[in-house]
């Protein structure tokens, strides 16, 4: 159903005469006439009777108008849901408990007026591709995992490095440490069900093994981040990577934790998630330079001294 048409019906209806219609919508007469005789030909019935008042309603005319009217409506909300600056804001985030999310937690609050909309999605590939399809405007990733060069289209800027600190339960042999070296991990158990093959955040943990000698067990099923500590909590022998976002309770140590986790500063040196945000270089949404601008002001940076991050890690 042509959208002119209807357009032109519910401007004549609203009218009462063909006249004003024309001139409401920069239109001759004629055309208006044309265009009604063409919806009533594709509805097979009569919308209007010409009267010595102007243009009435038929029947079958009034049952069409609130229909008509919701067709105008839905084809405007579809044409915003897609229009920058008059739709929301997408952005990917690789976990909710990460620092990304708080730092998206923290552009809101500094632009309430910018509507979002934050997603999860799988991996790089799926992200990547959601931003050259237009489904989101930015995705925080860490990039570029070995073998994985970025479409030319594809335009990153490293914005935070996310410290990682080492949660265990309170009978661990390490419970009591303010701190450990990372090298002084090598021989304890640490346990991350969930890690997948292929995915950006497995070549990071691949690398932090093979150069500092860890032991990190993938296996079993991933029942989520409650699920994990509980099992951390439970087993003297066992412990995770977690970052300050994910356990910002325990880090503040203002509200210890009833099943008795810790958390322990990893040094010398610290292994940070690199953070890089990612976009289309074409992306007009108009506020896609004030998240990056945000980003720039607001984020604690990244390549601190004393931090590690996988050399494939772009530096910037």
């Amino acid at each position: 159903m042509d959208l002119d048409t209807v357009r032109t019906f519910v401007a004549a209806a609203d009218a009462g005469r063909f006249q004003e219609a024309a001139a409401e919508l920069s239109l001759t007469q004629q055309a208006v006439s044309k265009r009604i005789a063409a919806l009533e030909r594709g509805l097979g019935v009569r919308l209007f009777t010409r009267t010595p008042r102007g243009a009435e309603l038929t029947v079958d005319g009034q049952a069409f108008l609130p229909h008509a009217r919701e067709l105008l409506r839905a084809a405007e909300r579809a044409a915003a849901s897609v229009r920058p600056g008059r739709r929301p804001l997408r952005v990917d985030i690789i976990a909710s408990r990460s620092a990304a999310s708080r730092a998206m937690r923290a552009f809101h609050g500094a632009h309430p007026g910018v509507e979002l909309d934050v997603v999860m999605l799988f991996e790089i590939e799926a992200a990547v591709a959601a931003i050259r399809s237009g489904t989101v405007d930015a995705s925080f990733r860490a990039v570029a995992a070995p073998g994985r060069p970025l479409p030319e289209d594809i335009a990153y800027a490293r914005v935070l490095d996310e410290p990682l600190q080492l949660a265990t339960g309170p009978a661990h042999a390490l419970a009591a440490a303010r701190s450990v070296p990372l090298a002084e991990l090598a021989g304890h158990r640490i346990w991350m069900p969930g890690i997948v093959p292929g995915t950006e955040w497995a070549a990071y943990y691949d690398d932090l093994v093979a150069e500092f000698g860890l032991t990190i067990e993938a296996t079993g099923p991933n029942f989520g981040s409650d699920a994990l500590l509980d099992t951390i909590a439970g087993t003297p022998d066992l412990a995770t990577f977690m970052s300050e976002s994910a356990l910002p309770r325990l880090a503040q140590a203002t509200d210890p934790d009833p099943r008795g986790l810790r958390l322990v500063a990893v040094t010398d040196p610290t292994p940070v998630y690199p953070h890089a945000l990612l976009w289309h270089r074409d992306n007009p949404h108009p506020a896609l330079p004030l998240l990056r601008a945000h980003l720039a002001a607001t984020t604690p940076g990244y390549g601190a001294p004393g931090t590690w991050t996988p050399q494939w890690t772009v530096a910037g």
